[in-house]
């Protein structure tokens, strides 16, 4: 791991905050792209990057780079990722995977085409506290499980021209933070066999809050909410015939879990040990399956991203979550 050299495509608080997770644990990052030179200047300065470049597309182009992690605005993640694999790189993408369905399939064919690795940068998929809640499911430690309660509600800014509030940028709460349980949800029990979904928009035109329930086959529930005007418990519970495990706040980021059996006793308790933020693990991976020439990861196939892109373009349109210039 670590032999790939990695360009930055925006820079932005998420590019960052991956950057310096990079950084710190042994990858190589040689290039910066931003729309404006100033910015990838002083993005490089601060993280001590070789290469700055005033645009995308020479970033995309850079033969000093193997891999590009996008990290632009939602409405971008399509057009930035695939003009990256079109310049042969493997590519990350920041969640969401892109605006849409439409999208994530183009994205994806594109990347099998080429024969390269993209992966959607949903780095909760990667971390350690969640491969092991998954080993304690395989086992059958809580029995068949049954629900998913899970949260990500967030008082972030209110400002009608900032990013979040602004429906040319993608923004509202679904997109931006209610991915996190939606993608939990298919992580547990994959495709939902029905979608019901309330939300509530502001005056701009996207998502304050949304409930989501989804509902399987098997019988099994998923109970979701997320909002981004109201700071939140960020806390899920997975609830089988046998027990079930409580994770704590904030369940998405690196975290503790207790396991409980049928009669409410704690039996194991989970207490992650990661340094930095923890955006190293799905890097580790994509590096991975680009030095193996792997298939598809377990933890998180893109084709799983284009179908989680299918349940949240459902969402949108129960709740009437609409953005300017799609098809």
């Amino acid at each position: 791991m670590g032999s790939l050299r990695w360009g930055i495509l925006g820079t932005g608080g998420i590019a960052h905050l991956h950057t310096a997770d990079l950084i710190a644990h042994g990858f190589t990052v040689t290039a910066v792209g931003s729309r404006a030179k100033g910015t990838a200047d002083a993005f490089a300065a601060e993280l001590g990057l070789e290469t700055a470049h005033a645009d995308y597309e020479s970033l995309a182009s850079d033969d000093s780079v193997d891999v590009v992690y996008v990290s632009t605005p939602h409405p971008m993640h399509a057009s930035n990722a695939m003009m990256a694999l079109e310049a042969g790189k493997h590519v990350l993408v920041e969640k969401p995977f892109t605006l849409n369905a439409r999208e994530a399939r183009e994205v994806v064919d594109l990347a099998n085409r080429n024969g390269l690795v993209v992966l959607e940068a949903m780095w909760t998929r990667f971390l350690p506290h969640m491969e092991r809640l998954r080993d304690i499911i395989r086992n059958g430690r809580i029995g068949e499980v049954h629900t998913l309660i899970a949260d990500h509600n967030q008082l972030l800014s209110d400002d009608p021209n900032g990013r979040l509030r602004n429906p040319h940028l993608g923004g509202g709460a679904l997109l931006d933070l209610g991915i996190y349980p939606v993608s939990f949800a298919w992580d547990l029990f994959g495709e939902p066999s029905r979608v019901l979904a309330s939300g509530t928009l502001t005056e701009t035109g996207v998502d304050r809050q949304t409930a989501i329930i989804l509902e399987y086959t098997a019988g099994q529930r998923a109970v979701l909410h997320t909002a981004l005007d109201t700071p939140g418990p960020n806390r899920a519970a997975v609830i089988g015939t046998a027990g079930r495990i409580e994770l704590e706040s904030v369940w998405y980021c690196p975290s503790a879990f207790t396991v409980y059996d049928s009669r409410g006793e704690a039996v194991e308790r989970y207490v992650s040990d990661v340094t930095g933020r923890g955006m190293q693990y799905q890097a580790w991976e994509l590096e991975r399956l680009a030095a193996e020439g792997a298939g598809p990861t377990d933890a998180l196939p893109p084709s799983q991203s284009v179908q989680i892109m299918q349940t949240l373009d459902e969402v949108r349109r129960q709740i009437g979550l609409t953005f300017p210039g799609e098809s």
